[in-house]
């Protein structure tokens, strides 16, 4: 069936088609060169707004909250990050960072002080005026010694957040942190309303962001409508945004084949050519620093040998992983978080990749004066895509090095508070952070609310304070790197696989030209960044 100008105009606004191909098509079709770039300038006009987006989203729970301190796994993120409020910094599609409710950023020569000029003439959703007081109560809400906050790792350097006026925010920390202006564009440290007595009013969903809260049902499902006074131009174009928490690959992918959900993420990845096939679906992946984890807890037996971690860590078949259950969307991993779009990666050279081997594995059991092994390991389809299957061929290739790898599937509902860092042996995912530091603080530094293995080493946490305070590129890097060979040697996780993001969305979206790769979802702002091309 021959292809229509319309068509192809709806391919390129959806990003179907790149700007060549349109061109192409529409000469093809008779059209003159003029004619076709001003049928190409129509195509990319800017966002019509209108229509309510349904979107299927996975890591939802009925414990979820809206409390940005508890926010734990991709359908929260989402929500409250990515459509109810905003931060004082961004990641945007290019990966670079740059200003969202801060409108600039200084230092001190030592990087110990930062200085934020707040925007001003933003309104929350309840049509209170954005101020200092309101970033006070909202980094204060993470901080001291009795929060329960997850970003507890990343603001534990904050020794003082203070208002100076109305439009200022000056942060003092234990020590000098380069990166600080990343950090604050956590997920967790979105700004909500201060009350009258300093703390947070979070349990409204109130924001500053580019929808407001109209439902929300844990677990479940969450509805937002179009926020008319957004202070971001050119976002946030849909009228509602319905997020449906759907766990099952296949009912998410039958909903997109259908046509009665317009996206999802965490494509079932056997599934993927025949979602290429469907010409009302486009197939999105990008590459970040998404990664798979198995996390043994370092400070309980066997595992706090670390003669037995790795063991475990030669017992995995990765390369059988990336083949089998990501089908070549990734690429191996070697037991540390660093991903290649960090900057301070170690290269294969300064860290040689570690492949399975059954032979070292048992030297290393032996070394623990054990023979074999017998452990538990948790998964479901919740921890990361193809978990449960990745759990299967670990227990099969484990077999010849004398483990004993006991599965035990738990519901994908109340994972992340029942099983993830409950259990000594589990699976995981991370979405990856911009910067070493990130990663580093929140999930493997001593006593990191998020450290799921456990893990506590008096050199790495040395390098860690001293890293982050380094300005001398060269030098930060050298840091850097022994911290991945730390990691890799030590640690109680193992890292088997980095993952692309994967999702399927409707040809009736409109997407931008480039989609970010920090999180999954364009970022988790897809909800302000797409729209209905018709």
């Amino acid at each position: 069936m021959m292809i229509t100008l319309d068509q192809l105009k709806k391919k390129l606004a959806s990003g179907k088609i790149s700007r060549r191909g349109f061109m192409e098509g529409a000469l093809a079709l008779g059209t003159t060169v003029a004619a076709a770039e001003m049928m190409m300038g129509e195509a990319l006009a800017a966002p019509q707004k209108g229509g309510t987006y349904k979107q299927a989203l996975t890591g939802g729970a009925t414990s979820d909250s809206l409390d940005p301190a508890k926010t734990l796994d991709s359908y929260m993120i989402n929500v409250n990050f990515g459509q109810l409020r905003n931060c004082l910094t961004e990641i945007g599609p290019d990966n670079q960072l740059r200003p969202e409710l801060a409108e600039s950023w200084e230092a001190s020569a030592d990087a110990a002080s930062w200085t934020f000029k707040i925007r001003q003439g933003v309104e929350f959703h309840n049509g209170k005026t954005l101020d200092a007081n309101d970033v006070v109560a909202s980094f204060q809400h993470h901080l001291g010694e009795d929060t329960e906050s997850a970003a507890k790792g990343i603001v534990k350097a904050i020794t003082e957040v203070k208002a100076d006026g109305n439009d200022t925010v000056v942060f003092n920390l234990e020590g000098g942190s380069a990166d600080f202006p990343f950090l604050v564009s956590d997920y967790h440290l979105t700004i909500c309303p201060a009350k009258d007595d300093g703390t947070l009013d979070w349990d409204g969903g109130v924001g500053t962001g580019g929808y407001k809260l109209v439902s929300f049902e844990p677990g479940v499902n969450t509805v937002v409508e179009r926020n008319p006074n957004y202070w971001k131009e050119g976002a946030a174009h849909f009228d509602a945004i319905e997020n449906l928490f759907i766990a099952d690959a296949t009912a998410r992918t039958s909903g997109v084949m259908s046509g009665s959900l317009h996206s999802m993420s965490n494509l079932d990845l056997k599934t993927a050519g025949l979602l290429e096939k469907n010409p009302n679906v486009n197939l999105l992946t990008t590459f970040g620093n998404k990664h798979a984890t198995l996390p043994m807890h370092a400070d309980t037996a066997p595992f706090d040998d670390n003669h037995v971690r790795l063991a475990m860590k030669w017992a995995i078949n990765r390369q059988q992983l990336l083949d089998t259950i990501l089908r070549g969307f990734g690429e191996l991993g070697n037991d540390h978080p660093v991903g290649p779009a960090n900057v301070y990666r170690a290269t294969p050279e300064e860290l040689p990749q570690r492949d399975y081997d059954a032979d070292k594995a048992k030297y290393h059991l032996k070394q623990a004066g054990m023979d074999s092994l017998e452990v538990e390991l948790f998964v479901a389809d919740t921890a990361f895509e193809g978990a449960v299957e990745a759990g299967a061929l670990f227990q099969e290739s484990a077999k010849a090095a004398g483990i004993t790898i006991n599965l035990n599937r738990a519901p994908d509902d109340g994972y992340w508070s029942n099983i993830w860092l409950v259990k000594p042996f589990s699976a995981s995912y991370w979405g990856g952070r911009p910067t070493e530091d990130w990663v580093f603080s929140q999930i493997y530094s001593a006593g990191a609310d998020w450290n799921e293995s456990k893990w506590n080493n008096e050199e790495f946490n040395k390098l860690l304070v001293e890293a982050r305070a380094e300005l001398d590129s060269a030098k930060r890097r050298e840091m850097y790197v022994e911290m991945q060979r730390i990691t890799h040697n030590d640690c109680g996780s193992i890292i088997p696989l980095f993952m692309a993001y994967t999702h399927a969305a409707s040809a009736k979206l409109g997407l931008p030209e480039q989609i970010a790769s920090n999180w999954e979802l364009d970022g988790h702002k897809n909800g302000e960044r797409w729209w209905f091309a018709g």
